[in-house]
This record gives C-alpha cells, structure tokens and sequence, in this order.
C-alpha cells in the first residue's frame, strides 16, 4: 500500500474541553497519513490520477476552522470520516496533538491517534 503523508500542519483553533480554550483558541499540531495505490498516477506521471493532498489540508482546515469541539477525538474522527469521503483513498491515520494542556504540570504534548478504513471496499 502507497501512502501519502502530511506533517505537522498547524492551525491556531478554538477546541477544548474547557470554555477558556473555546473562547481564547490555541495551537494544534495535526499529521494526517492516507493509505492509497499511487502505480497509475505515478507510471503516468499524471497529477489527475493522483490523491489531492490539497483536497486532504482544506478538510482539516475546514474542521480546525469552522467547527468548535471539546475533545480532540473528535477532531480527528471528523477529519477522518471526510477524508475517506474522497476517491482512491483506503484507510487513513490522524494525529492531532495539543501542546499546552491545563494538567499542572510539564509535558511536550498530549496526541490522540485514530486510524479508520474505507467501508466502500
């Protein structure tokens, strides 16, 4: 299985459990994997055949942006099932971390990973 990877994408959201995170927004690192066959596109050397990772970014903005979630599971879950939603890709991995979490205490991150397959198969 191909896979095409996205790394590290910031966005500055307004996610949290807490209403203080809702209101005053903070950083969120995603990393967004999807599993897809690339053989075609790339023995044509053909971007039409290919996964459209700008297509895979502007969902996750489009969540990051548009929608206001208490849980970072949440996030990524719905990222996920849009991400399935687009042609040629089989399973898909998010990672969504949070670098500064209310705990009381020094950490680098707190990240929620989920992976999901594509139930059209």
């Amino acid at each position: 299985m191909d896979r095409i990877r996205l790394k590290n994408i910031t966005f500055y959201a307004h996610h949290g459990y807490y209403e203080a995170e809702r209101e005053l927004g903070q950083k969120f690192e995603v990393d967004i994997d999807v599993a897809c066959r690339l053989e075609q596109a790339a023995g044509r050397d053909s971007l039409q055949e290919t996964i459209d990772y700008r297509a895979i970014y502007q969902i996750a903005r489009d969540t990051f942006e548009n929608y206001k979630f208490k849980l970072i599971e949440s996030v990524a879950e719905r990222i996920a099932g849009q991400i399935l939603q687009l042609a040629g890709i089989e399973e898909v991995t998010i990672r969504v971390r949070k670098p500064h979490v209310p705990l009381n205490g020094l950490l680098d991150y707190v990240e929620v990973e989920i992976t999901r397959k594509n139930g059209r198969e």
